[in-house]
This record gives C-alpha cells, sequence and structure tokens, in this order.
C-alpha cells in the first residue's frame, strides 16, 4: 500500500494538538491540586476536583461513548451488506442509555459522594465483593478500549500503509505515553477536542464524499446494491469484477433474530449505564441536578453525532470500488471495519483526507484515556487499598493507578489485534456489565434491603449463564443452548443475556430476603453471618436498648414500644 505522505503529515499535526492539551490540562489539574484544600490527592486525579462546568459536563459526557469504536463501527455496520441500517443499535442504544442513567442514577449517585462507581456496592456489600464486580467492568473497560484501538488501527492502516496489528501498538503507546499523568484533566480537556475534531472531519468529508462521481444517490441503494467480485482475467488486461446485487445500506428484517435484535438493542440501553467511564463525569459534577442534567443532553448529543458515520456507511455501499484509487470492494476483502477512514481517504480531495482523517484519528486515541483511567481508578480505590494495602498513602495509590494504566493498555491492545470486528467489540464491552452489574446497580441504589449474599449469588448466576450462552467473537462455544439455537451457525437467536440479567436480579432479591429470613428468625446463628450483614444491626439494637435502660427506660418499655412499631 501506497504511503501517504499528508496523511502522515495530518495525523503527526493532530496528535501534537492532543498531546499538548493533554499536557496542558495536567499542568492545570496539578495547579488546582496544589489549590484545593481537604481533597485526597488520589480523589483530584479521579474526579478533578468536582469542578466541572455546563459546556464542558456536556461536551465530555457525550464523549463517554462518541469514540472510535462508536463512529467506526456505526459507519462498519451499515457499509455491511449482512446488517445495515435495521441492525446499527449502537446510536440509538448508548444515547438512550445516557437518558435513563441521568434519570434513575445521576442524581442519586453523585448526591451521595461516592468517589467510583464500586464505592456503593463496597459500602453496602462490602470490599470483597466490590473486588468481585470490579472484574466485569474492568473486562468492559479492556473491550471498549480495544473497540478504539481496533478502530484507530484500520486508520493508521489507511493513512500510513502499516500493519493492522503495528498500528494498533504505536496507537497504544502514544495514548498511555500522554495519559499518565493528566488524570481526569487530561481526559476531559482533550475529549472536548475530540468531540470538535469528529465533527468538524466528518462533516467536512460528507459533502465531498457524496458528491464524488463514483458515488450512485445513496437513496437509490437503501433496498439493493452492487457487490463487486475480483476475478482473474486471462486476456491479461488486469483484474475484471463480477457485479452482483445484494441488500442495500437500510439491511433486510429477519424475524428468526427478532429476539437476537431485541436482546442487543436492550443490551445497549441498559449496559451502557453501569460504567466508570460515565459515572466519573456524574460524580465530578458540581452537583447532583447538574449531573442529570449533563446526562441527559449528552444522550441527544451522542445521537446527533452519529449521524455523518451513518452516512459514510451509505456512502460506501453506493461506491463503485473497483474504478476508485483503492481498486477493490472493501465487502467482498473483508476490510469492512476500514470503510470509514477508506471513504474519506479515497472519495475526497487531498485536503479534506488530511482534515478528515487527521481529526478522526486524533479524536479515536484521545478517547482511549477514558476507559484506562476508568479502570485503574476502580483498581486502586476499590481493590488495590482496601484489600491489599489498607494504609497506603494518597501518592502510592496514584502510582498504582498509573501502573494500572499500562496493563489495561496491553490487554486492549491484544484484543484488538484479536478480534476482527470494531462493532462486534464495540457490543461485546457492554455484555458482562449488563448482565453482572447492571442488576447489581439497581439494587445497590434502590433496594436497601439486599445484602452481601444476594449480591454474590447473583453475580455468580449471572456469570455461569452468560459464560455458558457462549460468545462467537471470543470463540467461546455454547454449553447452554437456549429455545432457538441455531446449530448451523452457531448463534443464540433467543434473548438469553436479557433472560440471564433478570435471572441474575432476581436471585439478589430472592437470596437476600432468605439471608435475611433465616438469620434475623434464629434460623441461622448469628456466628454464620460470615459477610457481617445481619450481627452488625443486631450489635447496634442491642447498644439501643442498653442506651433506653440506661436513660430509665425498662425493658419492658422498649419491647412494648417496639410492639406498637
Amino acid at each position: 500500500m501506497e504511503v501517504n505522505i499528508p496523511g502522515i503529515i495530518a495525523v503527526i499535526v493532530f496528535y501534537l494538538v492532543i498531546l499538548a492539551i493533554g499536557l496542558w490540562a495536567a499542568r492545570r489539574g496539578a495547579k488546582k491540586e496544589a489549590e484545593a484544600e481537604g481533597a485526597p490527592e488520589s480523589e483530584q486525579v479521579i474526579l478533578a476536583g468536582r469542578d466541572i462546568g455546563v459546556v464542558i459536563g456536556i461536551m465530555t459526557m457525550t464523549a463517554t461513548w462518541v469514540g472510535g469504536g462508536y463512529i467506526n463501527g456505526t459507519a462498519e455496520v451499515i457499509f455491511d451488506p449482512k446488517q445495515g441500517l435495521i441492525w446499527c443499535q449502537a446510536p440509538f442504544g448508548y444515547s438512550t442509555s445516557l437518558l435513563l442513567g441521568g434519570l434513575l442514577f445521576a442524581k442519586k449517585m453523585r448526591s451521595e459522594g461516592y468517589v467510583t462507581m464500586l464505592d456503593p456496592f463496597q459500602q453496602r456489600y462490602g470490599e470483597r465483593m466490590g473486588g468481585l464486580l470490579f472484574i466485569p467492568a474492568l473486562l468492559a473497560d479492556v473491550c471498549w478500549c480495544g473497540s478504539i484501538l481496533a478502530a484507530l488501527g484500520t486508520t493508521l492502516t489507511v493513512i500510513l500503509g502499516l500493519d493492522v496489528n503495528v498500528s494498533i501498538i504505536i496507537s497504544a503507546a502514544i495514548a498511555v505515553s500522554y495519559t499518565l499523568f493528566g488524570g481526569l484533566f487530561s481526559v476531559i480537556y482533550t475529549d472536548i477536542i475530540q468531540l470538535i475534531c469528529i465533527f468538524i472531519g466528518l462533516w467536512i468529508s460528507v459533502p465531498f464524499a457524496i458528491t464524488n462521481p463514483l458515488v450512485s444517490d445513496i437513496g437509490n441503494t437503501t433496498w439493493t446494491r452492487i457487490l463487486y467480485t475480483p476475478v482473474n482475467d486471462s486476456s491479461g488486461n488486469g483484474t475484471s469484477f463480477n457485479e452482483t446485487e445484494t441488500y442495500g445500506w437500510y439491511g433486510e428484517w429477519d424475524m428468526k433474530r427478532s429476539g437476537y435484535w431485541i436482546d442487543h438493542a436492550l443490551l445497549l440501553v441498559f449496559g451502557g449505564i453501569p460504567w466508570q467511564a460515565y459515572f466519573q463525569r456524574v460524580l465530578s459534577s458540581k452537583s447532583p441536578a447538574r449531573a442529570q442534567g449533563l446526562s441527559i443532553a449528552a444522550g441527544i448529543g451522542c445521537f446527533l453525532m452519529s449521524i455523518p458515520s451513518v452516512l459514510i456507511g451509505a456512502i460506501g455501499a453506493s461506491t463503485d470500488w473497483p474504478n476508485t484509487t483503492y481498486g477493490k470492494d472493501p465487502a467482498i476483502e473483508g476490510e469492512k471495519r476500514m470503510i470509514l477512514p477508506l471513504v474519506i481517504q479515497h472519495l475526497t480531495p487531498t485536503w479534506v483526507a488530511f482534515l478528515g482523517l487527521g481529526a478522526v484519528s486524533a479524536a479515536v486515541m484521545s478517547s482511549t484515556d477514558s476507559s484506562v483511567l476508568a479502570s485503574s481508578s476502580m483498581f486502586a480505590k476499590n481493590v488495590y487499598k482496601p484489600l491489599f494495602r489498607q494504609k497506603a498513602s494518597e501518592t502510592e495509590i496514584v502510582w498504582v493507578m498509573r501502573a494500572a494504566i499500562f496493563v489495561v493498555a496491553a490487554l486492549a491492545s491484544v484484543l484488538a489485534i484479536t478480534v476482527k470486528s470494531v462493532y462486534g467489540l464495540f457490543v461485546l464491552c457492554s455484555d458482562l456489565v449488563y448482565v453482572v452489574v447492571f442488576p447489581q446497580l439497581v439494587s445497590v441504589v434502590y433496594l436497601k434491603f439486599t445484602n452481601t449474599y444476594g449480591s454474590l449469588c447473583g453475580y455468580i448466576i449471572g456469570l455461569v449463564l452468560r459464560l455458558g450462552g457462549g460468545e462467537d467473537l471470543l470463540h467461546i462455544p455454547a454449553v447452554i443452548k437456549y429455545p432457538y439455537y441455531d446449530e448451523t451457525t452457531g448463534k443464540q437467536l433467543f434473548p438469553f443475556r436479557t433472560l440471564d440479567m433478570i435471572c441474575s436480579f432476581l436471585t439478589i432479591i430472592l437470596v437476600s430476603h432468605l439471608a435475611r429470613l433465616l438469620f434475623l428468625k434464629g434460623k441461622i446463628p448469628m456466628k454464620y453471618d460470615i459477610a457481617g450483614c445481619f450481627h452488625t444491626a443486631e450489635e447496634k439494637q442491642a447498644a439501643t436498648r442498653d442506651s433506653n435502660v440506661v436513660n430509665g427506660k425498662s425493658i419492658g418499655e422498649h419491647h412494648e414500644l417496639e410492639t406498637m412499631n
């Protein structure tokens, strides 16, 4: 592949802009930390002093989901002849998740003054249960970061002509290099640049691409389009192509896959809520009301930012690819995930490609820091300190956080290299979060009677049922074959993820009730309450009774009062 010199210059320029912004924000954050009184150093790094303004807050919360996986993955699904607009669920799914997150969780979580998403779990269910819940949250962040790196790798492959795996490794190294010292301050300000870059880069590219002579009217390719399959030409005049008609970029509805569609829709909506990257923005807001408002506004912004990606996917499906400088059909060559950078590179003028590819690649890179910072924050605050080093200093916690950034980035790079679909990786990241973490979040926020025993059993049930269902993206075979299982493709057509989530939620409720009943009725002695859910409450009641006796109330009077209540 020919190296694109203007593209290289564009990437370098935009990378330097992102790096400069990140370093400036880090210095600004360090100055604010020095001026702050009382707030721990780690909390300043994680929450930026809880001092996010309205405009900055909306943009950084929108950027929670609008990254490389979002824009590249959306274009990929629209372009894919086996999917199309009908199966592109991420734009409305994640937009709705931000709206519901704002309405149902943002105000409640911010009003409690938590530092990370795992804080309420550790306060209610104990430190070890919080550590267990870190595992699916970490895996989700690794998948999310992997989708970003995969998207950036494909972009750099188009621009620089590098092997996609090399591009992913380089991208990860660059992202980690400026994430280490800035904390949330750097994340916030690079998010703003990221959003501006995506908006300008994509919207400048769309008019030029859609008016390219090799692009048919996208209104004529909604239902049918042409695929170009290469055929060896014996005359020696080069490669010729067979033209075959297939479904257009709108896609085709398959009734057999209705359950699959519903399952993934609910997964994106509710699985898009319990994320540290999202709650990090919520908890860094100045007030609970502002946190709620920012989340709702970000939901609207998230949907609007998907429009140019949808158009680019449609443009790719309407292009006569053999006659472009690319010379082949990406859909036939198995390069669907590269469609967004390919459209910008081969269907727009050089200066537009300069802006479009440079801005998008820099924007994608800047969104990597959110996921690595989210996991490293939870590890240092909710795993390392409470479980391993209770007396760890604030400086030690910050350095542990920085070390965790390397680990998360390395795991994400391996996944990005292994999984070949940006959109598939993007959706996969919400899978365990939906099945395991979401029912736990609802329980800890809204159901005050739930306890550690219910939480642990719900966790195990959700995890076992989900892993038993298999995952073709990671080549995990299905052990549990739910109704309508397709033996030919190995796909679960039943909405089993939603069923698993419901089973996990009901288990939390039922086991919590059962444990409470057995312990408080004396069926199980309090000495077996190893989680400390009930004997602590009993000790408090005993202390209250003793206090009442000291104050002149008899045990009988106290019992009468309890009976009347």
